[in-house]
């Protein structure tokens, strides 16, 4: 399993620097080497990971998540932070302690050897089917020896490294996901799931269900060894009694710190099936299992003052600052607050005491106001624009929101998202810039920033700033009028609106003003890829006629790429592979686009539904060549793709 865990990562390196990178990392006879060598450990070992090359798992958009009831219901763990309480559960049984993952949990099932259904926990009696997704877990087998039925549980969950790698392509500030967990969450409940290949979430069992027909003589531990020779990645454990437990938790709360997964404490789980299952359950909680969180560290300190944070939503969220603590050996000095309802709650006021701690060794947290003075007054008027505040109620919290449409707060972090890389790329107008221009009042709306050379005496003299760096700023802006616009779309900020759902629209309405500007919810939900609350966003924004007038004054500022849109659609509905050198082609980037011009498809890996394959080397007996062989796909030469065209 290892090797062919080491062998999938570089085979997919090798295939991206190849395919998105044009670049080649490994000559293709290494490659066509090392994936034979994969196959052949696959047939051996029966076991087929759901990222390996040597499969491709389509991507497939569904319209809703169907709800299924779990077989036996997925019950919550009674749960402690006291190693003398989870010691007495314990006792002198040998007991698998391993970690409480922080993501969701998933219910796989097996039948004849491959993945046949997933399902979400949901509220324990209920979850929704995401088979779909699964297929694209990093690590998920899609194929194992056993030939049974199997069902087993784990946790689906998404790495901090991956996390920040996602949300460092974010300009947005307000966009960036808050957590792991969240945006785990998210990635397993998608609708299209090549969303969710791209998020990388992994999946670790910790649950044996059911395995039809095997002895695992009645021991937890066997079945989980047991499930890691299926090739399964199992949670991490370790095998204790009450005499070793203190040591084995010094162990996780050490290792806790560089672990690359978020876990919010420790799952003991009886060894002795037979002896777990004749306890039973109580009401809420199985009698077999008990978690542990962390004791977290608190410290007394004093509440200063609350920050009123303003974003580009128009939600203003408070932020407690406090006298300085040392908490799991850093300095911390602030907390989110998160909103009104908790303010409130803790009845807080400038000056009292407070207890902070770190939830799960990481996000500065309020654990209690020890004094309640509850003297702290929610602002009237907003930070920034200093209008009138108003408090919304949702799902019965209070938030509080600034309604007034021109807050500057809302401006900057527009405009922001506006100029950056994805949209229209405008090198040298950070936040603070964007800021000052619009306190002096030289942008008021997208259309203003193209028209900044009227200032250029005041910005010249701005602090910071000066001749060289209006003149890079006036370059910038300059490159940024030639532009597409998918680009344009994606930096209007219409919510939920990506640059990747802004080409499909821009693309299915042939880049036309008219039919982007009058499509109605109903059209746009029509787009294979875009869902309701995307449709219902966008033609939203184009029906506001205040947007209308300000994106119309954008455009005549701008000098978009026409897209030609060719009558001759001969490739539609046709799928092409591209593999090797071109040679009438500058790459195989250009191959690609007149592909889609004429209304076909390029993807990276031959399937059944691969009509094509373009490889100059014909005979060669590459990985893809085979492939095709195997499944009766065409291969053809530069030449004959070239007389295609000219048919």
């Amino acid at each position: 399993m290892d090797r062919m865990k080491e062998l999938v990562e570089l085979l997919n390196q090798a295939g991206q620097a190849y395919y998105q990178q044009d670049r080649e990392i490994m000559s293709n006879y290494e490659y066509d080497k090392l994936y034979d060598e994969l196959q052949q450990l696959e047939a051996e070992t029966g076991r087929v990971l759901s990222n390996s090359p040597t499969v491709h798992v389509g991507y497939e958009a569904v319209n809703d998540l169907p709800k299924e009831a779990h077989e036996s219901p997925m019950l919550s763990l009674d749960k402690t932070k006291d190693t003398a309480v989870l010691g007495d559960f314990i006792g002198s049984h040998k007991t698998l302690l391993s970690w409480k993952m922080d993501g969701l949990t998933i219910v796989l099932t097996y039948r004849d050897g491959m993945l046949s259904k997933a399902v979400t926990r949901g509220n324990g009696l209920v979850g929704e089917v995401i088979t779909n997704n699964a297929r694209v877990f990093q690590n998920i087998p899609l194929r194992i020896p056993f030939k049974g039925e199997l069902v087993l549980r784990g946790e689906a969950i998404i790495t901090y490294s991956d996390f920040e790698k996602i949300n460092e392509e974010i300009e947005d500030v307000d966009a960036k996901y808050k957590n792991p967990r969240n945006l785990c969450s998210g990635s397993v409940r998608q609708l299209n799931n090549e969303i969710t290949a791209k998020r990388k979430v992994h999946f670790f069992a910790f649950s044996l269900v059911q395995a039809e027909n095997v002895d695992f003589n009645n021991s937890r531990e066997n079945q989980f060894l047991w499930l890691k020779e299926q090739g399964f990645e199992v949670v991490e454990y370790k095998i204790v009694t009450r005499d070793n437990l203190e040591e084995a938790v010094q162990y996780f709360s050490e290792k806790i710190i560089s672990n690359d997964f978020p876990s919010d404490g420790l799952v003991a789980l009886y060894d002795d099936i037979a002896y777990g299952e004749s306890l039973g359950n109580t009401a809420k909680f199985p009698r077999n299992a008990f978690a542990f969180k962390w004791a977290d560290e608190q410290k007394e300190t004093t509440l200063k003052e609350i920050e009123w944070s303003a974003s580009r939503t128009g939600l203003i969220n408070p932020v407690a600052i406090f006298e300085s603590v040392e908490l799991e050996g850093t300095t911390v000095s602030r907390a989110s607050v998160h909103n009104v309802s908790i303010v409130k709650e803790l009845e807080l006021g400038i000056g009292d005491t407070i207890e902070v701690y770190k939830a799960n060794m990481i996000i500065p947290q309020i654990a209690a106001n020890l004094t309640r003075s509850g003297n702290l007054e929610i602002p009237k008027v907003c930070p920034v624009c200093h209008g009138d505040t108003v408090i919304k109620k949702d799902n019965d919290v209070e938030v509080l929101f600034c309604p007034n449409p021109d807050c500057q707060a809302k401006k900057i972090k527009s405009f922001s998202l506006f100029v950056s890389r994805d949209a229209l790329n405008i090198d040298g107008l950070s936040e603070a810039t964007l800021e000052k221009f619009i306190s002096k009042g030289f942008i008021h709306e997208f259309a203003d920033i193209f028209q900044l050379q009227k200032y250029k005496k005041e910005i010249v003299e701005m602090e910071g700033l000066g001749e060289k760096s209006y003149q890079r700023l006036s370059e910038s802006i300059e490159t940024a009028r030639h532009t597409s616009l998918p680009r344009v779309i994606y930096g209007l900020g219409i919510a939920n609106v990506g640059l990747a759902n802004a080409k499909l629209i821009c693309k299915e309405l042939n880049n036309d003003m008219e039919q982007i500007q009058s499509a109605d919810e109903e059209r746009i939900c029509a787009i294979e890829g875009i869902g309701p609350v995307i449709a219902k966003n966008f033609a939203e924004y184009f029906s506001n006629e205040h947007n209308l007038e300000r994106f119309l004054r954008l455009l005549s500022c701008l000098e978009l790429e026409v897209t030609e849109v060719t009558e001759d659609q001969k490739f539609a509905g046709m799928n092409f592979v591209i593999t090797g050198s071109v040679n009438h082609f500058a790459n195989r980037s250009e191959v690609k686009e007149k592909i889609e011009a004429l209304g076909g498809k390029v993807t990276g890996s031959v399937t059944s539904k691969t009509n094509y394959l373009i490889n100059n080397d014909v005979a060669s007996n590459s990985s893809k060549n085979k492939k095709a062989k195997e499944l009766g796909v065409p291969i053809i030469d530069e030449e004959e793709f070239i007389r295609m065209l000219e048919d």
